[in-house]
Order: C-alpha cells, then structure tokens, then sequence
C-alpha cells in the first residue's frame, strides 16, 4: 500500500466506466477512500461493491457535472462520509465527434456543458472545501485533443482547450497549499467511440483504437503519480499517449 495514497480521500467524476472506473480502482487498491461520481447509478453501485469486497471503502453518488448541485452533493457525501476531502478527479467528459458540417449543434452544447462547466463546476464545489482545510488537490482529465487539432474535433478540442487554460489559471492562483493536475490522454481502449453519432466518424474512432489505443490503467497509473508526490511537489501536466500515436 503506498504511504503517498493511503488514507486520502479522493471523489472521481465519470467514475462508472474506462478511466474513471480503473482510476477507482486502482486508488482503492492503494488505500485512497473514495467517494464516486457518474450518471450511471447501477454502475456505481457494482464498482463500489467490487472495491468493497477487496476490502477497500468508496461510497457513491448520481453525478451529472452539468447540474452544479451535483458536485455540490458529491463533495458534500466527502465531507459526511470521511470528514474531508483530499483530491477531485475531475474526469467526466463528452466527445461527441463529427465535422462542423453535420451542424449537430445540441451536440457542441453537450460537450461545452459536461467538458467545461462541468469543470468549472467542480471547481466551485471543492475550492472553498481545499482552502478551508489548508491542502487539496485537483485533477483533471484533459485530452491530447488539447494540444493539436485535426478534423472531426474542433468543438471537442476547443472544449480541452479552454480545460488546459482553466486548469493552468487555478494552478496559478492555488498558492501553496494547493495543487493542480491536468492529465491528457491520448486514445484509450474505452467506448469513447460510441458517443459520435456520424458513423464515418465512429468507425474511424473504432479502427485507431482497435491499432493503438493503451489501456485505461495507463492513464490511472499517470493519476496515481500526481497523487503519490510530496505535498509540496505539484506534477503540473501528464500527456500519456501510445507509442504509435503521431
């Protein structure tokens, strides 16, 4: 069990499935208490009891990022549950892929709502909960999407874009005592594909990953190492691509 981990409290956004639900478990295998977050509830409630049974501890609550109430409640069952709050893991996010020609304009707002407010959101809920304390940390999942653009993903992009620079603004107003992650991942072997409704789209999706993608544990591993650093030591930014990615 890692002494750098151990004990932490730590609320996972998007936590039911891929990267949220391996960074869960990874944690709990390192002795993080965790307090877990997603729309899918049966979901939560299966990973919680697999981390149960492994004899770790996580409870679990419906999250929608985009109802700032929801992140409100999550850092609030933190709190109740443990008595703090040690890191946010803000992982949610929407890729609703396609060209700027399809015009899928419900599905730009969707991603503007769940990959920024959300995490403006999760921001609002926790800050006042890390200042009051002394130390917090925050985590959030980017996208190599944010460093280089390529067609199907300007509004996506854009959304991760503007995550890096949110991310980056609150590491400088953090002072101290806080800490600010921002991990990008490259294509992870999760059903991100799923989520565009263009079936060229989709199916490109589908074939890179099915070449390239590197497993959700990579990207929880790359998690676990921001967490696991000394309190005064902040691991700023983490891409992890595959090898094969351009």
């Amino acid at each position: 069990m890692n002494s750098g981990t151990a004990g932490k409290v730590v609320a996972i956004t998007g936590a039911s499935s891929g990267i949220g639900e391996a960074t869960a478990l990874l944690l709990a295998e390192r002795g993080a208490r965790l307090v877990l977050g997603a729309r899918r509830s049966e979901r939560l409630a299966d990973l919680v009891g697999r981390i149960e049974r492994a004899g770790g501890e996580a409870v679990h609550i419906r999250t929608d990022v985009t109802r700032r109430n929801d992140l409100h409640a999550l850092i609030a069952l933190a709190r109740e549950r443990f008595g703090r709050l040690d890191v946010l893991v803000g992982n949610a996010g929407s890729g609703t892929i396609s060209p700027l020609d399809d015009l899928r304009v419900e599905e730009w707002d969707q991603m503007v709502d769940v990959n920024v407010k959300g995490v403006l959101h999760g921001i609002g809920a926790a800050l006042p909960v890390f200042r009051a304390q002394g130390s917090g940390h925050f985590i959030t999942t980017a996208s190599t999407a944010a460093f280089r653009i390529v067609p199907t993903m300007a509004v996506y992009a854009g959304t991760k874009f503007a995550v890096r620079a949110i991310c980056e603004g609150l590491r400088q107003e953090a002072g101290e005592s806080l800490r600010v992650t921002t991990v990008s991942p490259g294509p992870v072997d999760t059903d991100f594909a799923s989520a565009s409704s263009n079936p060229q789209v989709r199916a490109e999706i589908t074939r890179t990953s099915n070449q390239i993608a590197i497993p959700p544990d990579a990207i929880a591993q790359a998690i676990a190492f921001a967490i696991e650093q000394p309190s005064t030591v902040d691991v700023s930014e983490i891409v992890v691509r595959p090898t094969a990615q351009s």
